[in-house]
């Protein structure tokens, strides 16, 4: 069990990591008996502090909604991190990749709240009338601490992953927005280039069979502690590819077909 000294200092640990851009151990090869309930913990703690330090909550990631990552990770449901004013870019925009560590890019759709949604029994179809527009996005995620200790070899686990505000960095929003109702969402899908070359393609149904049971997920998930998604939040329902690893030089861009498409570029 982490006591609250433990908890603050992995926060203060993965803030140092983001500041000076090295990568620590992972939390669980120091606590290997740490639970979720104290990686959120941290993650809150370390998310606490940036609010304190200035940066505003503009919303939620979704992770690990795909069965395949679910059975990759042995966990039997998505985690979540915050998204915080900072981590917006433009389409099209210029990304320093020496901001991140091991830097790699998603495939999303971000849903946009009009409506508060909150409460242990909000339904996908709650989700899809709370819904303003959903838009293509492209999720940044980094990792503070080592995905494979360089001297162990030891793997972090999904506990350091959620610590880690589950790896969220940054976001690009792009393309055609739509009301959710003007096509079956799961059924957008997207080809993902880097530097011309198609690396992954999906489909949004690849997210718990329908993207809006993301945010289902995560509104059940803050039901018990009196949180509620608020108007005017942005919620990454959740990956419908692998992460493709990017690096300086590299042009990312995801063609959503009729949703239109989203760029960047790694300097």
């Amino acid at each position: 069990m982490l006591s609250d000294a433990d908890i603050d200092k992995a926060a203060n640990d993965l803030h140092q990591a983001e500041i000076d851009r090295r990568q620590i151990d992972p939390i669980t090869l120091t606590h290997p008996n740490m639970t979720m309930d104290e990686a959120y913990a941290i993650q809150k703690q370390w998310v606490d502090r940036k609010v304190s330090d200035g940066r505003r909550v503009i919303g939620y990631k979704i992770g690990l909604t795909s069965r395949a990552m679910q059975n990759t990770m042995k966990i039997d449901q998505p985690d979540y991190g915050v998204l915080l004013d900072d981590m917006v870019f433009e389409d099209g925009a210029d990304i320093e990749t020496a901001r991140f560590s091991d830097p790699r890019i998603e495939v999303e759709l971000a849903f946009v709240l009009k409506d508060r949604l909150e409460g242990e029994h909000v339904t996908m179809f709650d989700v899809l009338n709370a819904t303003d527009y959903v838009v293509p996005a492209l999720e940044l995620i980094s990792a503070r601490s080592h995905r494979v200790h360089p001297e162990t070899g030891y793997t972090r686990k999904i506990f350091d992953t959620i610590a880690d505000n589950a790896a969220n960095a940054g976001i690009v929003m792009g393309g055609r927005p739509i009301r959710p109702q003007e096509m079956d969402l799961r059924w957008c899908g997207a080809l993902c280039y880097v530097n011309g070359v198609l690396e992954e393609t999906g489909l949004a149904a690849g997210v718990l069979n329908h993207p809006a049971n993301g945010i289902c997920w995560v509104a059940k998930r803050f039901a018990p502690h009196g949180i509620a998604l608020e108007p005017g939040q942005v919620i990454l329902s959740g990956s419908f590819i692998r992460p493709i690893i990017v690096k300086a030089g590299d042009t990312v861009h995801a063609d959503y077909g009729p949703l239109g498409g989203i760029s960047c570029h790694f300097v």
